[in-house]
């Protein structure tokens, strides 16, 4: 097998585990819980399993849904009004039938992966959501992602934390720990020779440094001393790259220049 299919073969193996993992969540939760309202704008916790539903659907093949979403307050982009399409189609379906349709197309899906593997990440997926240009290594990188975010979401807003040390969670967080360089350089906009340090309990630091350019190139190794350094748990930090909730005081431990960490910690979302 090749590098690139055993690599997408592991991002469609972590993906499967996501999504039992999250439909086994949302088949704990009272009928009150549904309405409970998330970290993202809007979305109760019925939206992010009706926007997941939607999704996996789209990707087994059952082709694109049209919905009238309107201009919802919360709608900030184009791609924010394709995943409302989902929610919307699902407002009226009873949780469980949105779980049931969830469990069913995933379990689709992944029969399909099994029998037909992608072997070249650098290929286009025939069927993709909303159109978006994405190779096989972005769409299946970013699956175990979205459902995995999505079960943090759910677990925060009905006050059932779990599920922080699971295949899924590594996968998402080392993911996320990857844009740290362009945080740093692009979003917060640091200064030429800053460097900056990035330690995430679990996995493993990163390192940066602003170069002349004004890039964030990943250093490799970590310098005894750096400008800015943030330590933090694993869900302090999926919350801030996540564009969540602000982590609770003490969450994040700052050394070296404080104004340029706060910078740093203001720019640090990288998904919604």
């Amino acid at each position: 097998m090749s590098d690139d299919a055993t690599r997408l073969s592991g991002y469609v193996e972590v993906w499967w585990d996501a999504v039992g993992r999250f439909t086994a969540l949302l088949d704990e939760l009272e009928p009150d819980d549904w309405s409970a309202p998330t970290d993202l704008a809007g979305w109760d916790v019925k939206a992010c399993a009706s926007h997941t539903a939607h999704l996996e659907r789209v990707l087994a093949g059952h082709g694109e849904e049209d919905a009238e979403v309107g201009e919802p307050p919360h709608v900030t982009s184009i791609m924010g009004l394709y995943t409302e399409i989902g929610v919307v189609n699902r407002r009226d379906v009873p949780p469980a039938d949105v779980v049931a349709e969830l469990r069913a197309v995933a379990a689709e899906r992944h029969a399909q992966l099994l029998a037909d593997p992608p072997t070249d990440a650098s290929v286009k997926p025939d069927t993709i959501f909303g159109g978006v240009p994405w190779t096989w290594e972005t769409l299946l990188r970013n699956r175990p992602l979205d459902v995995w975010m999505h079960e943090q979401d759910v677990r925060r807003a009905v006050g059932r934390p779990g599920g922080l040390d699971s295949p899924p969670a590594q996968h998402t967080t080392d993911y996320l720990t990857e844009s740290f360089g362009y945080v740093v350089a692009k979003k917060a906009g640091l200064p030429s020779g800053t460097t900056a340090v990035l330690d995430v309990a679990g996995s493993p630091t990163v390192a940066v440094e602003v170069d002349e350019t004004g890039r964030g190139r990943r250093l490799p190794e970590v310098p005894g001393s750096a400008d800015v350094v943030l330590r933090m748990d694993r869900e302090p930090f999926i919350c801030l790259a996540g564009g969540r909730r602000t982590p609770p005081d003490g969450a994040v431990t700052v050394e070296g220049d404080a104004t340029l960490a706060r910078r740093v910690l203001d720019a640090m979302a990288t998904t919604p």
